[in-house]
């Protein structure tokens, strides 16, 4: 590893922090609502969807109880991906004393302007300033309320620790900025936040988020570092990637240099466009030796890498234009060994149980059809994001 990626990982990095990798909403809601039931003073949560569906009402309801009790409970929600929770959940919540925002609300289904593609994708909870969550797992039922039979396959981490406060505070900072768009008049600043002590764990890690002003690039270029070091082995899982030309380049530059790079990607789509998009990339990545493997048990969600043995990712942001260069989105940056093993367990078991290795000998049987649309949908990506004047030459070929 070089002096120079040494430096770049550790800077900013909190120890003394505990974690826990939570897979799927099967681990992660139960932990949620466990965490709100139990909190004293405050629960503070971000997501992009929050659903009316079986599990949408649970948290709703927690969240409902833990006002009720005289918690002060703050739902911040995006406009677009939750766009009817305000007059459905929200409403309701809001009648029992939880504090609810929107962030850009949507206004009108066909007026497109620029900012409208500039999204709260975050997912982050804060209860009583001392337990996180942080992830890529909305308020969503993870078996579509019975429509497949497993999980959507996505992950999250509770966080206790000194790193808490840093969760705490950008999960402040854009409340009060909603706020102020809102009413239209500058709050108050916050309260300071107390200091959170270790948290009686050794791991080190670092929250980082991309905004559109002084972290536009924190996760692209975490990404870019970690794969121009690596030495053994990339294994990136990503609900929708379409990645940048310094990314696709520092990709191929690991493999040639003997790194293994396996890339797990969806095989089930939600989002047919961007799937299509994704699979014109496919003969470029493999004609330089990295591996492509389709999950198909369910709905592939989650956004988490691991490069060597001890550095890895995961939040909430996808490598795609619409995450990278557009939407506000948190990652967890973790430089621990037993933590990245963990995910890499997780990793290794989905490929080799749940998903389709794609070889060079299948894109060739890929019917001309097929071939069109995947190129006209890379195409359609590019535009979208073209026109929003955002992605600069990134994306170009």
């Amino acid at each position: 590893m070089s002096a120079n990626f040494r430096a770049t990982a550790v800077h900013d990095l909190v120890a003394g922090n505990r974690l826990q990798l939570l897979e799927s909403g099967n681990e992660y809601f139960p932990a949620l609502i466990a965490a709100i039931d139990a909190a004293r003073h405050e629960v503070h949560l971000e997501t992009y969807i929050f659903a009316d569906d079986t599990t949408g009402r649970r948290v709703a309801a927690a969240l409902a109880r833990a006002a009720q009790r005289g918690v002060a409970v703050r739902v911040l929600v995006d406009g677009f991906g939750a766009r009817e929770f305000a007059t459905g959940l929200g409403a309701s919540l809001t009648a029992q004393n939880v504090e609810v925002m929107i962030y850009r609300p949507e206004i009108g289904k066909f007026r497109f302007r620029r900012h409208r593609l500039r999204r709260l994708h975050r997912k982050l909870v804060v209860v009583d300033g001392r337990l996180a969550f942080v992830g890529g797992i909305n308020v969503l039922d993870d078996y579509d309320d019975g429509k497949q039979a497993a999980p959507r396959f996505d992950y999250a981490v509770s966080v206790e620790g000194p790193l808490v406060t840093r969760i705490h505070a950008t999960m402040r900072h854009v409340w009060r900025l909603v706020r102020w768009a809102r009413l239209g008049r500058r709050p108050p600043p916050p309260a300071p936040l107390p200091a959170v002590p270790e948290a009686g764990g050794s791991i080190a890690a670092k929250l980082l988020i991309r905004d559109n002003l002084r972290h536009r690039r924190d996760i692209e270029n975490a990404y870019l570092s970690a794969i121009a070091t690596a030495r053994q082995r990339i294994v990136i899982a990503n609900a929708y990637f379409l990645p940048g030309r310094r990314l696709r380049k520092a990709l191929r530059a690991a493999a040639k240099r003997g790194v293994s790079v396996s890339l797990l990607l969806q095989g089930r789509a939600d989002h047919p466009l961007l799937r299509y998009a994704t699979m014109s990339l496919y003969d470029r990545m493999l004609a330089t030796g990295v591996r492509v493997f389709e999950y198909r048990r369910a709905y592939l969600h989650a956004k988490v890498a691991v490069v060597d043995s001890d550095w890895c990712t995961v939040g909430s942001s996808n490598i795609d234009p619409f995450s990278l260069l557009l939407s506000r989105e948190a990652n967890l940056v973790v430089r621990d060994a037993d933590f990245a093993a963990q995910l890499m367990a997780s990793l290794e078991a989905a490929i080799g149980g749940a998903a389709v290795e794609i070889r060079a000998e299948d894109q060739r049987r890929r019917s001309w059809l097929a071939r069109v649309a995947s190129s006209a949908a890379y195409g359609l990506v590019r535009f979208l994001t073209g026109i929003t004047r955002y992605a600069g030459k990134q994306y170009a070929d």
